[in-house]
């Protein structure tokens, strides 16, 4: 699966999501009806900033598990993915200054990577502000590559969503995904010359659905290859240890945003010109700041 990208060295990594509920009798699954009168009074006293904002001041900024897959058993047909330790060591790096406590596996099956993943999902994450897991790994359409075999995604997730993981539940868990959505390759298309909020009226019921506050950023959009290099890492990682350091203070949509025009605009294959954009699925309910450096 390797390819000459950019630079000598640049590889593949050849490798989401369903969900309904009729609200109360009456309505359909496309439903856009709003119930009103149910928390209004309590609404109106919130602190706009609390009402769109992920609260950070825990006593820790949560976990961040990074699984490192290089080396995969000849039976899956996957290539040693040369150039991955670059990315995690950018990695532990980026979130470590973050204030995160970093959890680092090597080379884990498929079953490994479930198991390690209900673990920290069973531990007490309530002095924690989010939760942050990184994959690097080979892929294909919906699943994820461990040295063995591939699992899909949503079976290393769902042990993290708000039925399962009640001490995250209304808190960020962030996903980012350093693998191939498919065989696609982006060949990009030539760039023309150029010159240089509503308040919600609505109010809130208790209930929080299940697959609430995640956010999902993989390397690529589906259907296509993620790129890495050999000795330089991924285009998609690199660029999000970068974007996450120079511009920590924003928000963290409008950093992932940076991170897809650095891997838009500041990359592409020598061979057959292809190209990348990183793909962000978003179920966030507000606004996630890392917290202030000290």
């Amino acid at each position: 699966m390797a390819d000459t990208a950019q630079r000598s060295g640049d590889t593949v990594d050849a490798a989401i999501i369903p969900a309904d509920t009729p609200q109360r009798s009456g309505d359909t699954v496309d439903a856009a009806i709003i119930p009103a009168d149910t928390a209004g009074a309590q609404i109106s006293k919130e602190n706009e900033e609390d009402m769109h904002r992920y609260k950070t001041d825990f006593p820790c900024v949560g976990i961040c598990v990074i699984f490192n897959n290089e080396n995969f058993k000849r039976s899956t047909g996957m290539g040693c993915r040369l150039g991955t330790d670059v990315d995690a060591a950018a990695l532990e790096k980026t979130f470590k200054e973050l204030g995160y406590k970093v959890i680092m596996h090597k080379d884990l099956t498929e079953l490994e990577m479930k198991q390690e993943m209900v673990k920290v999902a069973k531990e007490d994450h309530s002095q924690n502000a989010s939760f942050v897991c990184v994959i690097l790994s080979h892929g294909k359409e919906d699943k994820i590559y461990g040295t063995d075999d591939y699992i899909e995604l949503d079976k290393l997730t769902r042990c993290f969503k708000g039925d399962r993981c009640k001490s995250l539940r209304e808190k960020p868990k962030l996903f980012f995904i350093q693998a191939c959505r498919g065989i696609k390759r982006d060949p990009g298309v030539v760039r023309p010359n150029q010159d240089g909020v509503d308040a919600f009226s609505v109010n809130e019921l208790t209930t929080v659905p299940v697959e609430a506050d995640c956010l999902y950023a993989y390397a690529t959009a589906k259907g296509y290859y993620a790129w890495r290099n050999d000795s330089e890492g991924s285009w998609f990682i690199q660029s999000l240890c970068e974007m996450i350091k120079k511009y920590r203070d924003l928000e963290l949509m409008h950093i992932l945003t940076r991170v897809n025009r650095r891997v838009a605009y500041h990359f592409q294959a020598s061979v057959g010109n292809n190209k990348e954009i990183p793909c962000i699925t978003s179920l966030l309910t507000k606004e996630f700041y890392f917290p202030k450096s000290t």
